[in-house]
């Protein structure tokens, strides 16, 4: 039920998402990240598909299409759109499904990246992660910075709680470190009067 209610949260914004601030986002999440060799991606909770978007831009034509998924259909309907007119339809492969479980296979993908999202699918999302990415497969993340942090009523109550959200760069490193990610390094991205940490991480070679 949960999961239906913030899906239908986030489809009523479809229309009205505001697609320059993610688009920001998701360019500062991808240039932290790197995965410019990754042949498997996935953008997780992917909302109208700002991360996927920028990376299918840059991918040859010939690369296998950035798996893109969230739960709400309007959001996934909204990238359809944007991929289409920008000419990608073909390099994104669109899932509507919840991000955690990632309905792929074990072991499966070279890298994962997730842009404000995290503070919302919880600490399942990093265990989820170790297990669908290759040993030395990349995770790229942002969260709210913990002082600029001011949800709406209506998605307050979707944050998950098994998220400590950072007040530091140094903290959101800690954090997935601690959730079983290796050379962990992030940043604080200014965005107007929001904070956002940008983390990166690799999944171990040895479990």
């Amino acid at each position: 039920m949960e999961s239906a209610t913030l899906a239908g949260a986030f489809d009523e914004l479809a229309e009205s998402y505001d697609h320059p601030h993610h688009e920001e986002i998701a360019r500062a999440l991808i240039e932290w990240t790197a995965p410019w060799t990754a042949e498997s991606i996935a953008d997780v909770a992917c909302g109208a598909g700002a991360v996927a978007l920028q990376l299918a831009r840059v991918r040859p034509a010939t690369a296998r299409a950035v798996l893109a998924v969230d739960l709400s259909a309007g959001m996934v309907a909204a990238g359809r759109v944007r991929a289409a007119a920008q000419g990608l339809a073909a390099a994104i492969d669109w899932r509507i499904a919840d991000a955690v479980p990632l309905p792929v296979a074990d072991h499966s993908l070279d890298a994962v990246l997730c842009a404000s999202s995290l503070h919302f699918l919880g600490r399942r999302a990093p265990a989820d992660w170790l297990r669908v990415l290759r040993p030395g497969g990349r995770v790229g993340f942002t969260l709210p910075l913990a002082t600029h942090f001011r949800p709406s009523g209506r998605f307050a109550a979707h944050v998950a709680r098994d998220v400590s959200l950072p007040r530091t760069a140094d903290e959101a490193s800690a954090w997935v470190t601690e959730c079983g990610f290796a050379e962990a390094d992030s940043r604080v991205l200014v965005l107007g009067t929001r904070r956002v940490v940008v983390t990166s991480a690799t999944s171990p070679d040895a479990r």
